[in-house]
């Protein structure tokens, strides 16, 4: 049985089989095929060593079915799920050989994922009676962006732009790179498509103040500022646009920016600092 996901096949498999054969290499599994015998067959099972929220187990199981359809998938456990240590959460079966040869990769992916979703888990309960949403960045590792922010979503918090290409966020570089936010706003207005949402970075409440009388956007992004800072903003915003906290937000700093009233906080430590997330895979030989 194959695990439901929010995420589609077509949208791991490629990312699952580059890393199988960044770990075959060439050669394939010299230890394994020396020790194991074709027709030998076990039973496994992917157990969680200490508690947490556990997200990708569609994408680290096509791991095991990839080298060999002939293993068994049992899942126990759902994505976004809250578990105790020692819960089972899938069950294993058939050729010993695919079930050992994969066993790393599926590790890695979904002790990753897991991590990253119970860090998400965290901040969320940071911030609960507040309005404040807790999203993640761009900053996840090359190539995995897609399980990333897929892992974000199943510790309860929301995705910020997948890449490029979906939004227009104006930071301090480009407001330095064409002299201003006067300019700034005013080349995003030529270029920007209607359905595209305008965000900018602001440092300081004057900038947000030029933001205001310029208008023209949908977010805010305000950065690196204290508590006290980010109220008096979200007092100047009064909703016109969404405010968005971001920079040097540590996980005993959230609850109080969540409760200065913004309406998304910006964790980049999400994704770029994963806690790998404490799971193995128990063998049973028959």
């Amino acid at each position: 049985m194959t695990p439901h996901c929010g995420l589609h096949e077509v949208q791991y498999e490629p990312i699952v089989r580059r890393a199988l054969e960044e770990d075959l290499g060439r050669a394939g599994d010299l230890t394994t095929d020396a020790l194991v015998d074709p027709q030998s067959q076990a039973v496994a099972h992917l157990v969680a060593r200490e508690a947490g929220r556990v997200a990708g187990l569609a994408p680290a199981l096509s791991a095991f079915t990839m080298l060999d359809p002939a293993v068994a998938v049992r899942c126990h456990i759902a994505d976004g799920a809250t578990v105790v240590a020692a819960t089972t959460l899938a069950t294993l079966s058939g050729p010993a050989r695919a079930i050992l040869s994969a066993e790393r990769v599926a590790l890695n992916l979904l002790g990753r994922m897991c991590g990253i979703a119970t860090a998400t888990a965290r901040a969320v309960a940071a911030c609960r009676g507040t309005k404040a949403t807790v999203v993640c960045t761009r900053k996840t590792a090359p190539t995995l962006r897609i399980f990333d922010k897929y892992a974000v979503r199943m510790g309860g918090g929301g995705n910020h732009r997948f890449g490029l290409d979906d939004g227009i966020l104006i930071k301090d570089n480009h407001i330095a790179a064409v002299g201003g936010i006067d300019a700034a706003l005013a080349r995003v207005k030529e270029r920007a498509g209607h359905m595209v949402k305008v965000e900018i970075e602001v440092d300081t409440l004057d900038q947000l103040d030029r933001v205001l009388a310029l208008g023209g956007v949908d977010a805010v992004l305000l950065d690196n500022m204290a508590s006290d800072t980010l109220g008096e903003a979200v007092r100047r915003v009064k909703g016109r646009f969404l405010t968005e906290a971001s920079g040097g937000i540590t996980p005993d700093r959230i609850a109080a920016v969540a409760a200065a009233g913004v309406d998304l906080i910006s964790l980049g430590w999400l994704t770029h600092s994963v806690r790998n997330f404490d799971v193995a895979l128990d063998f049973q030989y028959r």
